[in-house]
């Protein structure tokens, strides 16, 4: 063991970055190279297949299956030019990752060779097998069929050798049984919704979309110390291991000189990412040591989400190739930050107005006003469904870390927004008037166009609203995009359904009241809407310190939720208000949110079992041998003096051995006594039949094991001798040579 660890690190010092090509091209030029989009589009197909595509894309007009071998053919003619052999449904199962099966080109021609043919049948719908896929009792495991659809809004993207093909998968009996089917339905549920409610003041938007642009932090290790290290190997994690001396406390990690190792990795990724259309912006180092970060320029929530799940398998491929794992678990190591993935989060129009931010106009603003305020309503309503969208066994070990917002979903404004919606509720009635031809005039001070100059952020807040958007800090690195905004889009979608509902209701009403003047019925109906939103969602409204111990306390107060609970939180997608939101808007059936909940409750079952198993082992196998080792080379010492010296001398010179000595013996033990307890609490827990109740088990009866077993390994590394401790420490793992 010593041989071994002290190798690895050796070789981890040696390493030098890879020379990594350059290409002769600038950035623009090979942007989207590997992608069949527009481009590609406009010059493999024919002139009425690409018309139609393009309305399928820009209008969500239907797929006519008329075109679909056009277009298979264009695809494939494109495909072949580029050394493409293979084709995949590329599809996002329940398991956070992505699934792919391919399948060649080449088909029998019947007189005893062989044809390459990609029909249209072939793109636009597979067969894989379902069965072996997470489904929450949806599917058994001998119904194997299930369907993956061809999605034509993501555009088709190479891989090495293999046409990938983004998709959705549905059951047999037309369940989903991933996460991009619910988000389509959830994107257009907002698009229509927000479209009925701009027609208030703009009769001419026709579309409105949902953007997101995620901000991806990850650890980097180096290759050889991570696979000296079995826990990180089997769960993504340190499950034990004592601080470094020097982590994070200097703060001169973040936005530091980016190590030459690192910088190279970047570059060759960037490439690789910005060939397949993932527009990378930006890139920096990260608080924690090996924390590092890349972030892409706003796109359209969809195709946002494909991306970010293709760049998090691209960057582990790209990481290997230059002697480095990444960790993208949110909490790989305790006592430094964990990594997040902040969802910057905005709609927009179809003629160019980002409805989040301010305008030039009263008109503008109290279109400003509206989205801020109906979003607030969503997300007040359904606070702790959004907790539960970003919730998971690994993020729960980073929100509320002193680094990160706190597993209690509420949204900061700043001062002048908060000061604007103050104003709204608290004004009379009469604060607004039409006057001719000037328009809305309100007793407002316009809104400064950049907020952003004008409105500190506050990083202890899980939604915090950042000048033209709201960044949903609390989602974890590791997660897929979609889950959280599923909920968000969803929530938002809702809450300006019922906004439209009750100012369409009042309309009417101020029509009488206002018959022969020039007043606006519309405007005061929006506006007495409006009053009674801010008052209701003023809990969710929060401009301090999401850190404190008070927020806590007065969240509770407000009727925010505040359970911590992992399992727990999950029972908030079956709540009645989260079933009938999602069954009105036609995102998911109450049978699909019951599997989904089966299946998160499994895994967070699982992955608390797996780090169970582990850290058993390695105590058993790894700590406690090694441990009991020194202390006989200890005795053996106290043996030597006792033999060597008289007996006063040599008591007092063995003093400090006698006590590591004792102090193994009693943490050996202790560790020896906590196995055997997660031992025991992992049976009686495996005995429950109830996902739920077994996930609720592994919550409160084995995971606080794990910790106590934890703090006697991470003592008994301080007092082991470094040359036999078998495990790369984080003084180690924490810098990159």
């Amino acid at each position: 063991m010593e041989a071994l660890r002290f190798q690895v690190v050796g070789e981890a010092f040696k390493k030098k970055p890879l020379d990594v090509k350059e290409p002769s091209e600038r950035p623009y030029e090979y942007f989207g190279k590997k992608v069949f989009n527009r481009e590609k589009m406009y010059k493999y197909l024919p002139k009425q297949v690409y018309e139609k595509m393009i309305d399928v894309m820009d209008n969500g007009a239907r797929l006519d299956r008329d075109i679909a071998d056009a277009v298979a053919a264009g695809m494939k003619q494109w495909a072949v030019e580029n050394g493409v052999t293979h084709y995949t449904h590329w599809f996002q199962p329940l398991t956070e990752g992505t699934a792919e099966k391919h399948d060649s080109f080449i088909e029998h021609d019947g007189k005893g060779g062989m044809v390459e043919e990609f029909t249209g049948k072939l793109l636009v719908q597979q067969e894989p097998d379902a069965s072996s896929f997470p489904s929450g009792g949806i599917r058994s495991t001998f119904e194997a069929r299930g369907y993956s659809a061809w999605d034509p809004t993501s555009p088709v993207f190479i891989i090495d050798d293999t046409l990938c093909i983004p998709t959705v998968f549905i059951s047999y009996s037309g369940e989903a049984l991933d996460y991009k089917a619910p988000l389509l339905r959830a994107l257009h549920a907002v698009n229509v919704a927000a479209v009925d409610v701009c027609h208030y003041f703009d009769p001419s938007v026709k579309k409105v979309t949902s953007n997101l642009g995620w901000e991806q932090e990850y650890f980097l290790v180096d290759e050889g110390l991570y696979a000296a290290r079995p826990d990180l190997l089997l769960t993504g994690r340190t499950l034990m291991g004592h601080d470094s001396a020097k982590n994070q406390q200097m703060d001169d990690h973040y936005f530091g000189a980016i190590p030459e190792r690192v910088a190279a990795f970047m570059r060759d990724l960037e490439i690789q990412a910005l060939e397949l259309g993932v527009p990378c912006k930006t890139r920096h180092n990260e608080v924690a040591p090996n924390q590092f970060e890349l972030a892409p320029i706003f796109e359209e929530t969809n195709l946002a989400v494909d991306h970010n799940m293709m760049l998090m398998s691209l960057m582990k491929k790209v990481a290997r190739k230059h002697g480095f794992r990444v960790l993208l678990h949110e909490k790989p190591f305790a006592g430094i930050n964990g990594s997040g993935k902040h969802n910057n989060w905005s709609l927009s129009t179809d003629n160019g107005i980002l409805l989040h931010a301010p305008g030039k106009t009263p008109e503008a603003n109290l279109r400003f006003a509206t989205f801020i305020v109906e979003t607030l309503m969503g997300v007040y309503k359904h606070n702790g469904l959004l907790k539960a969208s970003i919730m998971s066994a690994t993020n729960a070990h980073r929100l509320g870390a002193n680094e990160a917002p706190p597993a209690i979903v509420s949204s900061f404004l700043g001062k002048q927004v908060s000061e604007l919606l103050d104003h709204i509720e608290a004004a009379d009635k009469d604060f607004l008037a039409m006057s001719g031809k000037q328009g809305l005039k309100m007793d407002i001070p316009e809104i400064p166009e950049l907020l952003i100059d004008n409105t500190d952020r506050n990083r202890t807040s899980p939604f915090a609203f950042t000048g033209n958007r709201f960044e949903f800090r609390a989602v974890g690195s590791e997660a897929n995009c979609a889950s959280a905004m599923i909920a968000l889009n969803s929530a938002v979608a809702e809450a300006l359904v019922s906004f439209k509902k009750r100012v369409d209701a009042k309309i009417p009403e101020y029509e009488k009241k206002l018959a022969g003047t020039e007043h606006s019925a519309k405007f005061h109906a929006i506006i007495d809407v409006l009053r009674e939103d801010i008052k209701t969602c003023k809990p969710i409204r929060f401009d301090g310190n999401g850190y404190s111990d008070e927020w806590v306390l007065e969240a509770g107060k407000r009727g925010l939720d505040v359970e911590k609970s992992c399992p727990k939180i999950f029972e908030r997608y079956l709540d009645q208000e989260s079933i009938d939101m999602f069954e009105s808007l036609g995102v998911m059936t109450k049978k699909e949110l019951e599997a989904r909940n089966e299946v998160k409750w499994e895994t967070y079952t699982k992955k608390i079992q797996i780090e169970a198993r582990v850290l058993g082992d390695i105590s058993m196998n790894h700590i406690i041998p090694v441990a009991t080792s020194y202390q006989s080379q200890l005795l053996k010492n106290v043996e030597n003096m006792a033999a060597i010296f008289p007996v006063d001398k040599a008591e007092k010179l063995s003093s400090r051995n006698i006590k590591i000595i004792e102090e193994i013996a009693e943490r050996t033990s202790a560790i020896e006594k906590g196995v055997e307890e997660l031992v025991n609490a992992r049976k009686l827990a495996n005995k429950i039949e109830n996902e739920h109740e077994k996930a609720i088990a592994y919550h409160d009866k084995v995971e606080p094991k794990l910790d106590s077993i934890r703090y006697e390994i991470d003592k008994l590394e301080l007092i082991v001798d470094d040359a036999l401790w078998p495990l790369p420490k984080y003084r180690e793992l924490l810098f990159i040579r």
